[in-house]
């Protein structure tokens, strides 16, 4: 008898107050490393009303640390205004907001365990870090986050074109899927809240949130007619952003990652640099299962990596295919551990992470987009991995 379940997927959009703290910690560690790769920066935002505040530890070249800060300020600004924020009165103002910052230097015991002898990097911080893959998709993603991560992109590009110039910065989308033995079947229930301006009427704004934003960003193949389509249950969403709610860096883990369709480890990403195994470990482990999929291997893949800090290699590696799989498990791992360097050192070398490329992560996912600033979303080491397992 198959067994059929419903797994439901969010996605938040740039102007989310979140997503606002995710894209300002992740510009101002882009500003770290333009000017030196090696920085590190664990910088948080909070963004409430007119308030913006910015704090965190950093370690940098002479002088940057202060330089980086006295920029914060316009960092900051830019990003709303990039976002779309233009008045208090649909959710913040760039230009009369309040910005406190506060940075000070890197824990010296936190230091003393990524620096060691030569090249080699101790990772930043224990814990444990996720990363899956599925053919569901041609990104090899889960149906559920790909689609709401698509419908968040598309209600920005018509929003900033002026298609549809009744959009605001916020919104937050969410897609219900019915599985099947694990195999996608239909589109259950999507739902869309999306802020917008007062004169439009609710009736035109669900007709074309449904017809401009949702239908061009669901696969069709599973729309039926039993597919439902909630559009601003309220019935009302003008007032958004910071004005709204209070966003923090990193509180939207599982919009970042599978949407819940693998466990998570709990760390964030965002405002991290990659000697943080948080972020750089998790990048990894996409990057590993992802080419588990592609290799053909399994339909999904799961894979865990742990650390401890101060230590180089990892802990553990496990391999999970959730019965999909062509070879073992064990065999898997074995062979991953062997074809990649998973040291931290290893990580930031293979998927080039000392790059400024961070705030390009922090808006519709981490995962899932072709992008070649995305190096883990690579696969081109998929027929070493077969060749290995013969």
């Amino acid at each position: 008898m198959a067994r059929t379940y419903l797994l439901t997927s969010e996605s938040v959009a740039e102007g989310h107050p979140d997503k606002i703290a995710d894209q300002i910690s992740d510009a101002v560690l882009d500003a770290f490393l333009t000017e030196d790769p090696h920085a590190r920066v664990a910088c948080e935002t909070l963004v409430h009303d007119d308030l913006i505040v910015i704090a965190g530890q950093f370690a940098a070249v002479p002088g940057l640390v202060e330089r980086v800060e006295r920029d914060a300020d316009s960092i900051a600004r830019e990003v709303l205004r990039e976002i779309g924020y233009c008045d208090a009165e649909t959710g913040i103002d760039p230009e009369t907001c309040q910005v406190i910052t506060r940075f000070s230097e890197q824990s010296s015991d936190i230091s003393r365990g990524v620096s060691q002898a030569g090249d080699v990097i101790g990772a930043g911080d224990q814990g444990l870090m996720f990363g899956y893959a599925t053919d569901e998709t041609d990104e090899l993603m889960p149906v559920g986050i790909a689609t709401a991560q698509r419908i968040s992109l598309v209600q920005a590009v018509l929003r900033k074109a002026g298609l549809q110039p009744w959009l605001g910065p916020d919104a937050k989308s969410q897609v219900t899927v019915r599985y099947e033995d694990g195999v996608p079947t239909s589109i259950d229930t999507v739902v869309l809240s999306t802020q917008h301006t007062p004169e439009i009427s609710r009736q035109d704004l669900e007709q074309a949130a449904i017809d401009e934003i949702i239908m061009s960003s669901v696969p069709l193949r599973l729309v039926g007619p039993h597919t439902r389509y909630l559009i601003n249950p309220t019935g009302r969403f003008v007032i958004g952003g910071p004005k709204a709610d209070t966003g923090l860096t990193g509180r939207k883990i599982i919009v970042d990652t599978y949407g819940g369709a693998c466990p998570h480890g709990g760390g964030a990403f965002s405002g991290k640099d990659p000697t943080k195994v948080d972020r750089s470990a998790a990048y990894m482990a996409r990057h590993l299962a992802k080419t588990v999929v592609a290799a053909g291997l399994a339909h999904r893949c799961t894979v865990q990596l742990a650390y401890a800090i101060g230590v180089a290699v990892p802990v553990s590696l496990s391999v999970d295919c959730h019965g999909t799989g062509e070879v073992d498990e064990n065999a898997i791992g074995r062979a991953l551990r062997e074809l990649f360097d998973l040291s931290p050192a290893g990580i930031i070398a293979h998927l080039d992470l000392r790059r400024p490329i961070y705030r390009l992560t922090a808006a519709c996912g981490h995962f899932g987009l072709e992008s070649e600033s995305f190096t883990w979303e690579r696969t081109d080491q998929a027929a070493d991995l077969v060749e290995m397992l013969r």
